[in-house]
């Protein structure tokens, strides 16, 4: 108990230390953080990472057996190699302040965290939070919610999609939270066109100075909701395929509209109003730091320190507990999270992260949205 509190006292130090500090080597504010505490001394006994970095080029074979990555030439294959054994000890730091979850290998350990956020992330938001005249949900009863919950369960979540090397993780949170209100309002579940916005949507926030939605260079789950209200709605996916590029003309064609915005508005930061609007309301677009997600295999990730600088737009499905917490004494609550990364990455696409301390912001800005019946249902 007394390293556990020897630990937060140096944890809370060395985020106040951090403030204000700038990015170092292309890392974000919360890589810059987690270096600090694990390489300045190690964490649970963690070491320095020599002891993995002697069988990294046997890693790196499987890496690129598995994730079938080639190089174009042996300077670029070369220059992959360092990157992925820095990611190596990079997932071992990631593991040693997140032990309740695996990290490890995965599908972007070739790539540094500042590519991995401009091709995988995309939420175009410098300020925590939402703003102050949004639409606010109204306060629901939390008395009788649900122990556990999914929507997954119930038919309401669409399978797992990838958005490629495109920033549009916007897009895919404001459709899985559509097409999960647009399954309460008809009883149909219809696979939404991500494409549609990307190609189409240029709204933008107005009290954010250039954040508009940009395509693959990325976008607000808000935002995507007002175009879609003032637009008239979205296409389905088949109609409207996704291409993972935003090189194209937008081809939205209002006869072929399938899902409809009837209203949307922002969630209060309380963890049981959460839980509630999603009960009711079904799965929610929200925004997440997701400097943990790179190095994400399985398990609850519940990391000791995250940054809360939002970055990464994904649906919130659902919630549970699972796995012994000694330092509780009961099982981890946790949320469940769709990603847009695949069904390959994480576990089978999705991923689980403490529920009660807004753990990497995911408690910050989270929306509900409503569907009307439409004519092409």
């Amino acid at each position: 108990m007394v390293k556990c509190f020897s630990l937060i006292i140096a944890l809370s130090l060395l985020v106040a230390s951090a403030i204000g500090k700038e990015v170092i080597s292309g890392e974000s504010d919360g890589d810059f953080i987690i270096r600090q505490v694990v390489d300045g001394g190690g964490v649970n006994g963690a070491s320095n990472g020599d002891d993995l970095l002697l069988g990294a080029e046997h890693h790196f074979s499987v890496f690129k057996q598995k994730f079938g990555k080639s190089y174009a030439s042996k300077e670029e294959h070369d220059h992959r190699f360092r990157v992925f054994k820095a990611n190596l000890k990079r997932a071992q730091r990631h593991q040693a302040l997140d032990p309740s979850a695996t990290h490890g290998v995965t599908q972007f350990s070739d790539l540094t965290p500042s590519e991995f956020r401009r091709s995988f992330l995309g939420l175009r938001s410098r300020r925590l939070g939402l703003p102050e005249d949004a639409n606010k949900a109204p306060i629901l009863p939390t008395d009788g919610l649900p122990a556990d919950f999914d929507w997954r369960d119930k038919g309401a979540v669409t399978e797992v999609k990838n958005q490629g090397s495109c920033g549009s993780c916007w897009s895919f949170s404001a459709t899985g939270a559509l097409e999960g209100a647009n399954f309460l309002a008809t009883g149909k579940l219809v696979s939404l066109s991500e494409q549609q916005l990307v190609d189409c949507d240029h709204e933008c926030d107005p009290e954010e100075k250039g954040s508009c939605d940009s395509g693959c260079n990325g976008g607000l789950m808000n935002s995507a909701f007002e175009y879609t209200l003032k637009s008239g709605g979205l296409m389905k996916e088949q109609d409207y395929p996704y291409t993972g590029t935003d090189r194209g003309t937008c081809k939205f064609d209002k006869s072929k509209i399938a899902a409809s915005v009837a209203n949307f508005s922002v969630v209060s930061l309380d963890e049981e109003q959460i839980a509630a609007n999603l009960v009711k309301n079904g799965p929610l677009a929200v925004a997440i730091n997701a400097v943990f997600m790179q190095t994400y295999i399985r398990g609850v990730s519940c990391p000791y320190i995250c940054s809360r600088h939002l970055d990464h737009g994904v649906l919130l499905v659902g919630y549970g507990s699972e796995g012994y917490a000694p330092i509780r004494m009961k099982d981890k609550p946790y949320w469940i999270i769709k990603n847009s990364w695949g069904a390959n990455w994480g576990e089978n696409g999705y991923y689980k992260i403490c529920r009660g301390r807004n753990i990497c912001g995911v408690d910050s800005m989270v929306s509900t949205v409503a569907a009307v019946h439409t004519a092409a249902n």
